[in-house]
């Protein structure tokens, strides 16, 4: 009979050629087909393995290879497997938010939490010293979105045109309007404007009369005429800057057909 170190010495000679072969990931079901043993040895012989800190687990049946420059980290940085494990899920994702906007040389400090746009409700992700959060957008898979390169693959990102218009959709899940207004005068200038206003077609249209209006007050003005003609052929309501809160008092911006009914500051 096989004991539990035998499969684990097995399983630790299956993850090596793996790595050997430039897979960072595996699913446990693999192992037992691999290794030919139950799921019970399998599961036990990868938990030993995870105990050294050799793999690590970040969704059920999903584990990926920790190399040893990430030991301290307890995991695999969330870029090299997000896509594997979308992948795996079938999933339509895409990084974005602050996530996105440090792709894009746009965010002044770095994000504490991996930030990930699905289509459904999805629980974090904490894997080792590594979080993972979940944005539930709907069509998310229309987004425009391009390749990054990782070391072990490539990433969907959001566009900086996307990536704009979601931080203001979003304002609450990256600090508020003073830090949407930050980002956007550093993210401006890798922004097209025309695309910006494609991208506008994707977004319910409040998030597009907020942007362009937080693009002027960002200095890019010069980005917001294809936006602001989208707007004005499209829109036919009022919203307000910052959702929820009073706009009795507010000043009115027409071209945007808008609430200003908060004063906003960028940081820089």
């Amino acid at each position: 009979m096989k004991s539990a170190a035998h499969d684990s010495r097995n399983v630790r000679d299956y993850i090596l050629s793996l790595a050997a072969a430039g897979r960072y990931h595996f699913a446990s079901a693999e192992v037992r087909r691999a290794l030919g043993v139950s799921a019970d040895a399998a599961k036990l012989a990868v938990n030993r393995l995870a105990k050294q800190r050799l793999v690590a687990s970040p969704a059920r049946g999903f584990y990926v290879i920790v190399p040893p420059e990430y030991r301290a980290l307890g995991c695999l940085p969330a870029e090299q497997f997000i896509p594997a494990l979308m992948n795996r899920l079938k999933l339509p994702y895409y990084a974005g938010l602050l996530t996105a906007a440090q792709y894009h040389g746009a965010a002044h400090q770095r994000p504490q939490e991996f930030q990930v746009v699905v289509e459904s409700t999805r629980r974090p992700i904490v894997c080792g010293a590594v979080r993972v959060s979940f944005i539930r957008r709907a069509r998310a898979s229309k987004v425009p979105v391009q390749n990054i390169n990782t070391p072990r693959g490539e990433l969907l990102v959001s566009t900086p045109e996307a990536t704009a218009l979601d931080l203001v959709g979003y304002e609450a899940r990256v600090g508020g309007l003073d830090q949407v207004a930050t980002i956007l005068s550093e993210l401006a200038e890798r922004i097209d404007a025309q695309k910006l206003a494609e991208a506008a077609d994707t977004a319910p249209l409040p998030w597009a009369q907020r942007l362009g209006y937080l693009l002027e007050l960002a200095g890019a003005a010069e980005r917001t005429a294809p936006l602001k003609a989208y707007v004005s052929e499209h829109a036919k309501q009022w919203t307000a800057l910052a959702p929820g809160s009073p706009r009795a008092q507010a000043a009115r911006r027409e071209d945007w057909k808008l609430h200003v009914n908060a004063e906003v500051e960028t940081e820089l």
